[in-house]
């Protein structure tokens, strides 16, 4: 695998070294050994989800104040334009954002650690979308920045139209408002 540095240090692009031929592909998707040795992170993930949205969708952005959630997300079907916010006020990035495509057809996947809210944007007729966790979802702490937030300034792909929310995405707050990391 090759690791990707982001403009911000932690957040990370996992490129995985894909086999293919005429028949078709394989690829180990994840190896604790290898992830551990290529990026310095020796993580226990505890739970794997698989969402499945439209073209337009936009889910975040989310993070969970207790119960911090590191996630490694992929793509296996579709494309996505996913978004990295870091949440901790103490740290020199705090309100910056990265934003990468993943891809069935790049292989991607984006290292997003604690202390940073997630989101991202369908881009393709619709996305398959996989991720591990470092803790189990917990409702009671999650939270929810507004994804429009002007002080972010996050430039999504969108094709001239606002993209489909959640009603609790639809209530996300300004970074300015929310509670964020120490």
């Amino acid at each position: 695998m090759q690791i990707v540095p982001t403009a911000i240090p932690e957040v990370l692009i996992i490129e995985p070294k894909v086999f293919g031929d005429a028949r078709g592909f394989f690829f180990e998707s994840y190896n604790a050994r290898a992830f551990a040795q290529a990026t310095g992170l020796d993580l226990n993930f505890v739970q794997d989800n698989h969402s499945r949205s439209a073209r337009g969708v936009l889910r975040g952005l989310h993070y969970q104040l207790k119960q911090a959630q590191g996630k490694l997300v992929r793509v296996v079907r579709g494309s996505v334009f996913d978004v990295a916010v870091d949440v901790r006020r103490s740290s020199p990035t705090f309100g910056r954002w990265v934003g990468v495509e993943l891809s069935e057809s790049n292989h991607r996947q984006l290292w997003v650690p604690a202390g940073f809210a997630h989101g991202f944007l369908v881009t393709s007729e619709s996305a398959e979308f996989l991720y591990k966790t470092t803790d189990y979802y917990a409702p009671e702490h999650e939270r929810c920045i507004a994804w429009n937030d002007p002080a972010i300034g996050i430039e999504w792909p969108l094709d001239g139209g606002a993209p489909a929310l959640s009603a609790k995405d639809q209530q996300g707050v300004p970074l300015a408002q929310a509670e964020v990391f120490a």
